[in-house]
């Protein structure tokens, strides 16, 4: 007997169907037609705005709509805010030009009933992570001195009108730090925060989704459209991978930032605007442009305050621990704060020492794994090392010189801080490694590290 799939409940979901010539809606209406799912053939249609703002959705699209032009500019700007499921031939899969990265879900055009309800529960899935992310507490931990650092840097330029270029690795959360410094600006705070990843701008639309369009502005526009430009006025615009852009697409940003107004498509009428720009990337913009890679006129426009944000691995143990059960409080719930009591040391002191390439964002997939686990499990020992030994198998980047001296800077704060600690203790490993937040296994690594010893030998009871 086959394994039944369940769809996880997330209120209602809606499919739109862009079946082009395929001919697929009556077929996903069948497969689907046992869970609580409405399909809605969505070729020729105006699609409500509204309705897709309050429901999960997902958009269905067949390769034929891009072949035959049969896809509007409205139709790709309606399904733009949902999960894109791409239909096609198979040999076509991997055609960077039809499936973009950031739409890299794809069925063959002979998709099977299993195989599309597996894709809907990932997807489901997908969006409820998504929703209890964002409901989740946002408050930043910053216990280390490198962070600490970081945040006054923040306070300094928060309460300005200049443009910011946040720089850092991936998954630092250069979002978050966007979100801060619009939260502490008391001319912009009060107005919309407006998210960009300009990696996942479609070709073609940038025009359409930046600039807006009038209506009328071509086949489809039933209506006006206030682009990304528009929708950020009197707050901040944060363009999230803005060295994703490209030249062409950069002239037109530049144009924008230094008249301070935009014209929608099909429109002659200048609308002024008055937005603080944020951007963020984690490539080098400087060395891009002297390589004619980025416009050098945009990169100074940008940059007129940088900052950079520290890697998980440059904030070391303390935050890592604390990010980490802060991450385990939103999977347990609150209920399960007096478990997180007894989280074992070899547990922490693992997390201390793991390197995530990934920073904040997998750290926070490791522990949302590990959280599930206990909750459906409990304490499993072998289980939960079997999930870290996977997470430790991530190999540290080699780093060059620059890279080298920068951290040096890192350790000599480390070192200064825990020698502080150890100083107001009275050089007793267990008070200080609690006041640190992390083990005596931990607390005697960094000591050996940074040559620091006292008389008393190393324990053994943490081995």
């Amino acid at each position: 007997m086959a394994n039944k799939i369940s769809i996880p409940k997330l209120d209602a979901l809606d499919i739109y169907v862009w079946e082009g010539k395929a001919d697929i809606v009556e077929r996903v209406s069948r497969c689907m037609a046992s869970f609580e799912v409405e399909v809605i053939r969505a070729d020729g249609i105006a699609i409500s705005a509204e309705r897709v703002a309050s429901r999960p959705s997902i958009a269905l699209m067949s390769v034929t709509v891009i072949d035959t032009g049969a896809l509007s500019a409205r139709d790709w700007e309606t399904a733009h805010g949902m999960p894109v499921v791409w239909v096609g031939a198979a040999a076509r899969a991997n055609d960077p030009a039809q499936f973009p990265a950031e739409y890299s879900h794809i069925l063959a055009v002979d998709f099977t009933c299993a195989e599309l309800r597996t894709m809907v529960t990932k997807l489901v899935l997908q969006m409820r992570a998504h929703v209890a992310a964002t409901q989740a507490p946002t408050a930043l931990i910053a216990n280390s001195e490198p962070m600490q650092q970081f945040l006054r840097e923040i306070d300094a330029f928060a309460d300005c009108d200049a443009s910011v270029l946040l720089h850092g690795e991936t998954g630092v959360g250069k979002e978050r730090i966007a979100q801060l410094l619009h939260e502490k600006n008391a001319k912009y705070g009060k107005g919309p925060f407006v998210a960009v990843n300009c990696g996942a701008i479609p070709d073609g639309l940038f025009e359409s989704l930046f600039f807006g369009h009038a209506k009328g502005a071509f086949t489809g526009a039933v209506g006006s459209h206030k682009g990304y430009f528009e929708q950020a006025d009197g707050g901040t615009l944060f363009l999230d991978e803005i060295g994703d852009l490209p030249l062409y697409q950069q002239v037109k940003l530049l144009r924008v930032l230094e008249d301070s107004a935009i014209t929608r498509i099909g429109s002659t009428s200048p609308v002024q605007l008055d937005f603080r720009l944020v951007a963020a990337t984690h490539k080098n913009l400087s060395n891009l442009a002297k390589e004619q890679e980025f416009r050098a006129d945009l990169y100074y426009r940008l940059a007129v305050i940088e900052l950079t944000i520290p890697s998980l691995e440059e904030r070391g143990a303390v935050d890592k621990i604390a990010i980490f059960k802060a991450f385990l409080v939103s999977v347990l719930g609150e209920g399960k704060l007096a478990e997180l009591n007894d989280i074992p040391y070899w547990l922490t002191d693992a997390i201390a020492d793991t390197y995530f390439a990934g920073n904040v964002r997998e750290l926070r997939n490791l522990a949302e794994r590990i959280g599930v686990t206990v909750r459906q499990l409990g304490w499993d020992t072998q289980r939960l090392q079997a999930i870290l030994l996977r997470a430790r198998s991530n190999p540290a980047p080699r780093m060059d010189a620059a890279e080298v001296v920068d951290r040096s800077k890192w350790d000599m704060a480390e070192r200064g801080r825990i020698s502080e600690a150890l100083e107001a203790h009275g050089w007793r490993r267990q008070d200080t490694a609690q006041f640190l937040g992390i083990s005596r296994k931990v607390l005697w690594e960094k000591m050996r590290k940074y040559r620091m010893f006292d008389d008393e030998p190393e324990a053994r009871e943490f081995e």
